[in-house]
């Protein structure tokens, strides 16, 4: 009988775990089909940003063409209620003669009860069902303390992660499957837009496929991952590779950005080159974050790690997080960051931190808003690192910056935009001010005429910080919390 490959967020044909073993599963002459179920209901609740489903779309069309390739129809429903995923996929099945169902799993709570549903369908029909794990290099439970237990901080997990990925002799990257013979069905029209999920975002910021994730990961390795390490935190250089997006729709998998940049490491996964040596430990931060969530579901369920913080009383003010979201709240680089996002779907590493930071700790406002709002708006919105993120800027979660450690927006800014060349792009207003001004130009110590400023189109800070850190240490103080988080 046929075998079914069920897609979700793995949208590719080579290294795709799944697809490898639907292809192998079934007989020559029975074959494979993909399948892709459109889930609004399920998108709309689970935060999916526009751009996020307008690039999954796209990459759904190049990989129904690299299906074709291989004579793998891609079949296309949709489920009317998120209930009913599991009822479409039987139905997809049935309707194929396929004695077997093949999928990656995804490890959200939300998704697990999902496939947990759908398995139980399956099987209840006589369907085999092979869930794999495929969305991290190691499966998640694999790396764990030497007391059997899930590791909470990072550094240790690191290490340990790299000697079991040594221990196993790496992670090899799947080929492609070979053209199966024809079979007389059908592929699905791809859409191009799902109802609900319409992007302002210019798709050209963002090429679909494999050969373009593929691409830009080329070019990263060969051209900017030398000076990764040292060029990663500055967001007017283009030093990071930007392949997130490609990793939280399938395009690309860990195990191909591991391998890449073990290549350029000289075949090392840890040394002697500081930029990929850098770059694989932040592919190990992903799967750090997935391992997290695995352990602990509570962070799927807009809880905080770190149980004591969620007594905090947080504020709630929808006025400030609105000047927040619209990148108006008075400092610069915290607007420019914000300015960015909403433009392009997508926001700088070490400006998700100032931006979480500024908003959970200047701002005081409760950490599960601005999480909501990035998952929202960004094109790479991947639950387990977005809620790890935000959880560490918040000082709430896994290997979480003391309380106390709050990050000064303006010496972030100085730092890593010195002469506020990023401020200039997304704040334009700002383009005429100095070097020093441009990144807190209402400042007295910034210089700036009592005229000009009168005519800056730019607001004055909703905060002062050194106020704003007094209050968010007297909170974590009376709820408890010990020195170092």
């Amino acid at each position: 009988m046929r075998s079914l490959v069920w897609f979700r967020s793995d949208l590719r044909s080579t290294d795709n775990t799944a697809l490898f073993g639907a292809t192998h599963a079934g007989r020559s002459d029975d074959g494979c089909v993909a399948l892709f179920v459109i889930s609004s209901e399920e998108w709309q609740r689970h935060d999916f940003a526009p751009v996020r489903v307008e690039f999954m779309l796209r990459n759904l069309a190049e990989l129904s063409r690299s299906l074709a390739a291989l004579n793998i129809p891609l079949q296309i429903v949709t489920a009317d209620r998120e209930k009913n995923v599991p009822l479409e996929v039987l139905k997809i099945a049935t309707e194929h003669h396929c004695g077997s169902v093949h999928f990656n799993r995804e490890y959200e709570i939300d998704e697990q009860a999902r496939d947990t549903a759908t398995t139980a369908l399956l099987e209840a029909d006589s369907i085999s069902v092979h869930p794999y794990d495929d969305q991290t290099a190691l499966a998640p439970g694999i790396v764990r303390t030497l007391e059997d237990r899930p590791f909470t901080v990072f550094t240790p997990f690191k290490k340990r992660w790299i000697s079991t990925w040594l221990e196993q002799g790496g992670t090899p990257v799947l080929p492609a499957p070979t053209p199966q013979r024809t079979i007389p069905i059908q592929s699905s029209v791809v859409p191009s837009i799902v109802p609900g999920f319409v992007s302002q975002v210019d798709p050209s910021h963002w090429p679909a496929g494999e050969d373009s994730a593929k691409a830009s990961l080329a070019e990263f390795t060969s051209q900017r991952l030398a000076l990764y390490k040292s060029d990663r935190d500055f967001p007017a250089i283009s030093g990071t590779s930007k392949a997130s997006a490609y990793l939280a729709s399938g395009v690309l998998s860990p195990r191909q950005c591991i391998a890449a940049a073990v290549a350029a490491n000289r075949g090392a996964i840890d040394g002697p080159a500081p930029g990929p040596t850098h770059w694989i430990s932040e592919i190990i931060w992903r799967e750090f974050y997935v391992n997290v969530l695995c352990a602990f579901p509570r962070v799927c369920r807009h809880r905080a790690f770190k149980p004591a913080t969620d007594r905090i009383r947080w504020s709630h003010d929808v006025a400030l997080f609105d000047r927040w979201k619209t990148g108006t709240t008075g400092v610069p680089i915290v607007d420019a960051a914000m300015r960015q996002l909403n433009t392009t779907g997508w926001m700088h590493n070490r400006l998700r931190m100032v931006a979480a930071m500024y908003l959970s700790k200047d701002l005081f406002i409760d950490w599960r808003w601005g999480e909501k709002y990035f998952m929202q708006t960004l094109v790479d919105g991947f639950f387990a690192s977005n809620n790890g993120g935000w959880q560490w800027s918040a000082s709430t979660g896994t290997d979480a910056a003391p309380y106390f450690r709050i990050f000064n927006p303006v010496s972030q800014s100085r730092t890593y935009d010195p002469d506020g060349a990023f401020i200039r792009a997304y704040c334009p207003e700002l383009k005429d001010l100095d070097n020093e001004a441009i990144h807190e130009p209402y400042s007295d110590k910034a210089g700036v005429p009592a005229l000009m400023r009168s005519k800056l189109a730019y607001p004055e800070p909703v905060v002062d910080h050194r106020l704003a850190r007094d209050r968010v240490i007297e909170a974590f103080k009376a709820i408890g919390t010990p020195v170092g988080g």
